[in-house]
């Protein structure tokens, strides 16, 4: 099974996005460096919007982490509450 991942930029605003997905995909690998936090995946990963609300304490719109996004790997499906990423075949 492979690996998906994405990875942000290191700053205040994604420690919530960081933390939901931690949270969401138990099996989640970190890879912390000085400017990127890059999370990798076997399989696939679900980032939920309303567990991002939970960890920031306000309401957030998947299309911010856009922002912060430095690079990702796999294919996308996204819709209003969740952004997966997966290997499909």
């Amino acid at each position: 099974m492979s690996n998906v991942f994405i990875a942000f930029q290191r700053n205040e605003e994604t420690r919530g996005i960081i933390e939901a997905i931690l949270e969401d995909n138990p099996t989640a690998i970190v890879n912390e460096q000085p400017a990127m936090v890059k999370i990798d995946v076997p399989g696939s990963m679900t980032i939920k919007r309303t567990t991002i609300e939970e960890k920031m304490g306000r309401s957030f719109e998947l299309q911010e982490m856009q922002a912060n996004l430095i690079t990702l790997s796999g294919y996308v499906d996204e819709t209003d509450d969740e952004f997966n990423l997966s290997w499909k075949n």
